[in-house]
């Protein structure tokens, strides 16, 4: 099978890995690499947290719809979502009619470990960081695993499995 050509889209809450794994897909398959989260901050020219300062969480899922409709227009790509993409419905029906999308789960307590100290995820400046992980994690959970063609397992294995794993599936 010629997997040059298919898109590879990767769902999940943050620090689950989807631009770690992405990146390094994108190296081993020889695809282009997006994260949209990156192409929101580059076309706008501010972080993450500037945009939902100014214009809200709404103002930026606005923005993340419109990116999410042109990078999964593109072929032969591999793009990691925002944690918040499968929100809305046609951010979903873009990923799931144009591409593979794989949901990189993990628990809310390892994804405690891994984003604890980046101060660029606005839903995690709250005093307890663990209970607001634990809420996305119930509210979203379902949601990946409906929009999801596979769940992987993202927690505390090793990135080299979860990578194997995908490009198993992709061989199917």
């Amino acid at each position: 099978m010629n997997t040059s050509k298919k898109n590879l889209f990767l769902i999940g809450l943050m620090g689950a890995g989807k631009t770690t794994i992405g990146r390094r897909l994108s190296q081993e398959l020889g695809q282009p690499f997006y994260d949209s989260d990156h192409v929101i901050c580059e076309k706008t020219g501010v972080s993450i947290p500037t945009i939902f300062e100014l214009e809200g969480e709404e103002g930026f899922r606005t923005r993340e719809a419109c990116v999410i409709n042109e990078l999964t227009g593109k072929k032969g790509i591999i793009l990691a979502t925002g944690g918040g993409a499968v929100l809305r419905e046609e951010n979903r029906r873009c990923l799931q009619e144009r591409g593979l999308v794989v949901y990189l789960h993990a628990s809310p307590e390892v994804l405690l470990k891994r984003t604890r100290c980046d101060k660029n995820r606005p839903l995690l400046q709250v005093d307890n960081p663990l209970e607001k992980l634990q809420e996305l994690y119930e509210a979203r959970d379902p949601v990946y695993r409906e929009a999801a063609a596979a769940v992987v397992e993202a927690g505390e294995g090793s990135c080299r499995k979860t990578i194997e794993t995908i490009l198993n599936l992709i061989q199917e």
